[in-house]
């Protein structure tokens, strides 16, 4: 049976007002899909710019976009106030990037006072709405940030 996992009210709201910050995803032209408490959903388009050689979105690109969603999923059953970095994170690229639509789905596997684990998955769909296929994993590894000027909710 899975654990239910608990979110401190308006844990959404803070993950919306911090993803907007996000230059990086701006730059992508990544929303964000689905927040539930432990789980977040990025959404992007295949977009020329964002390719390697082949027309394939760019590998670094995915992986910035899964990490971010493991990070806003972790970033869900953190406390008011505290903030979230990334302390590493594996990933298996497991298909060409062809979209032109694209999924990136993190869900918390173990929720730590300070250091959480988190399984991330990118998918990808045609035109056509077709199924979609599973292209890269990733397991990350994501700290619990609270008192650092430096670094905000």
């Amino acid at each position: 049976m899975a654990k239910t996992l608990h979110a401190e009210p308006g844990f959404e709201e803070r993950v919306r007002t911090s993803f907007a910050r996000q230059a990086a995803m701006t730059t992508l032209g990544a929303r964000l899909g689905e927040i539930a408490p432990g789980r977040v959903e990025v959404l992007m388009e295949h977009r020329a710019e964002l390719t390697q050689q082949h027309g394939f979105i760019h590998a670094g690109i995915v992986s910035a976009a899964l990490d971010s969603a493991c990070g806003y999923a972790a970033f869900t059953l953190m406390p008011e106030g505290a903030a979230v970095l990334t302390i590493e994170f594996k990933i298996n690229l497991m298909a060409p990037a062809r979209g032109p639509h694209f999924r990136f789905e993190g869900v918390v596997v173990k929720a730590g006072r300070t250091i959480s684990v988190v399984d991330g998955r990118a998918w990808q769909w045609g035109a056509d709405g077709g199924d979609e296929s599973l292209i890269a994993t990733m397991s990350a590894t994501m700290m619990t940030v609270v008192g650092r000027a430096s670094v905000r909710e």
